[in-house]
């Protein structure tokens, strides 16, 4: 520890990966690097992050003394609690034994016949050697060659029938591959910790119990959990399958008006905005009276000079400009991905309703300024005891969470299609894909979803898969008789939003009056 002090540098060693550490277009990202960041941070000194391709390079570089740290995702198994020494655990994990969906699911390992790898040096050729005495017929191959994620695509591409990989990799990985299918557990849940040298004083342990106690305990562990698996924890295989299908021959349709009116905003999150919202289904309609593409309802559109919500470039540039409209009314101090969670959020339940979640995370002793905190105080707004006390009364707030992860998980696919498998979005759309059909009230996928837990077991749960009722309609608007009629033309550009008559939104949705104050009101109850 003096050592750092001294030279006012933390050496970091981890691994390339998408948990862990790789180089956006931003600069260096991945939950282990931002942790990393953050301790270096919290010690005064300069971060000098190590990279490298697999964990048995990074041990030997710790026992020499060229790291002072291995933050890699590392699991605590008695062979390497043996051998170093480790900071608290600040994730658990389970190990996953993964297979291609439609073969044969092994059920524990005595079914496993067929070629199986793993990650040398893991965790998990650790829990497979354990096994070995028990099972002496188990029999697997270790390469250096490959890591985690290039093992599942093996698997998918028929070149191995198994491997194993750790939930929370398997949980990302999964919404780009969803033929990846799970097996059983091959392990309990097990606490992911960074590791340091048995020759390391202890001043350096108890600043990494200092710190990892200090961002737990002010939320900000919990919302970089957030940011990197909270919006993957539930796995929808038809959802994800009919996604990945809809931006290779829908998309294509629509993606130059997403690029056109996207401005300040990332064009493939406006596009799973408005996948969420409709579909892309251009003549898309809820129960409740929104439409079009990005689900706009009367009153916004009216607002935004939307003349025809059927039409899909006045619908995108509306649905655009609303979106940006409630980033600017997010408090400036909310940084960023906060307060593109908290816009969203809006879009689907209205900026009132989620000025009275943000209220009550506030009397809770939460941060309202936090999604990860005020996401758990949103379901409270259906709850009569919660609502009874708040301005704008009953919200689906539940609603508003999935939404808002179901659009998280919809832009993360999309810019893996966009940036690393270019091929799967075609530049022309499928000709069969353009007839649509209205859907008349929101659309129900009937199907399972698989929760990935860090215990043993994997508990299918049921979960209505909604599609939410497009933004700011909470006020449940009314079509008027006249728009109704131009509805059943069926044509683009039927609606005449100007003969509308609605009132406005109760929920303070629309544009005309906001109710998230900047920093600075001394009236925390109704201002945030």
């Amino acid at each position: 520890m003096q050592h750092v002090l001294d030279t006012g540098v933390l050496r970091v060693g981890t691994i390339y990966g998408l948990t862990t550490y790789y180089n956006g277009p931003n600069g260096p990202e991945g939950f282990e690097y931002e942790l990393a960041a953050g301790f270096a941070e919290y010690l005064g000194v300069k971060l000098e992050i190590f990279p490298y391709y697999t964990v048995n390079e990074l041990f030997p570089q710790l026992d020499n003394g060229h790291l002072d740290v291995i933050a890699a995702g590392i699991n605590v198994s008695p062979e390497r609690y043996a051998q170093y020494r480790f900071g608290p655990a600040y994730q658990n994990v389970s190990q996953k034994l993964v297979f291609k969906q439609g073969d044969v699911r092994p059920r524990e390992l005595d079914d496993l016949t067929g070629d199986f790898m793993v990650v040398a040096g893991s965790g998990h050729s650790e829990t497979l050697r354990n096994f070995k005495g028990q099972h002496p017929e188990l029999s697997w191959q270790e390469t250096n060659d490959k890591d985690s994620e290039e093992l599942l695509e093996a698997v998918l591409a028929d070149e191995l029938d198994y491997t194993v990989v750790d939930s929370n990799i398997l949980a990302l990985m999964r919404r780009r591959y969803p033929e990846l299918s799970i097996g059983f557990s091959l392990s309990q849940s097990q606490g992911i910790a960074w590791a340091t040298s048995q020759k390391s004083d202890d001043a350096l342990r108890a600043a990494l119990i200092e710190y990892f106690g200090k961002i737990h305990q002010n939320g900000t562990l919990a919302a970089l959990e957030d940011k990197h698996f909270g919006h993957v924890r539930q796995f929808n295989y038809v959802d994800t399958r009919d996604f990945i299908r809809s931006a290779a021959k829908k998309l294509p349709r629509y993606q130059p008006l997403f690029e056109r009116y996207a401005d300040d905003l990332d064009w493939r999150l406006l596009a799973a905005l408005s996948y969420q919202e409709s579909h892309w289904n251009p003549k898309a309609k809820s129960v409740t009276g929104v439409r079009g593409l990005m689900m706009l309802t009367l009153n916004t559109a009216k607002d935004l000079g939307v003349t025809s919500r059927l039409d899909p470039e006045q619908s995108i540039r509306g649905g655009s400009e609303y979106l940006s409209t409630l980033l600017t009314r997010i408090p400036d101090r909310i940084p960023h991905p906060d307060r593109l969670w908290f816009a969203l959020a809006a879009y689907n339940i209205g900026l009132g309703h989620l000025e009275d979640a943000r209220v009550l995370t506030e009397r809770q002793g939460g941060n309202p300024d936090m999604w990860v905190d005020v996401k758990k105080r949103l379901p409270q707004l259906r709850q009569k005891r919660y609502y009874k006390t708040t301005r704008y009364g009953y919200a689906r707030g539940n609603e508003a969470v999935i939404y808002v992860d179901n659009i998280r998980r919809y832009y993360d696919t999309l810019v893996w299609l966009n940036e690393q498998q270019p091929e799967l979005l075609p530049t022309e759309p499928d000709e069969t894909e353009l007839d649509e059909t209205e859907l008349d009230g929101d659309t129900v996928d009937e199907t399972a979803i698989e929760v990935l837990k860090d215990d043993d077991n994997l508990t299918p749960v049921e979960e209505s898969n909604e599609q939410t009722e497009g933004g700011q309609t909470e006020a449940e608007t009314i079509e008027t008789t006249d728009e109704a009629k131009n509805e059943n033309a069926d044509t683009e550009g039927a609606e005449n939003v100007e003969d509308s008559d609605n009132a406005d939104d109760a929920d303070g949705s629309n544009i005309a009056e906001g109710f998230i104050n900047a920093e600075g009101s001394d009236n925390t109850e109704n201002n945030l």
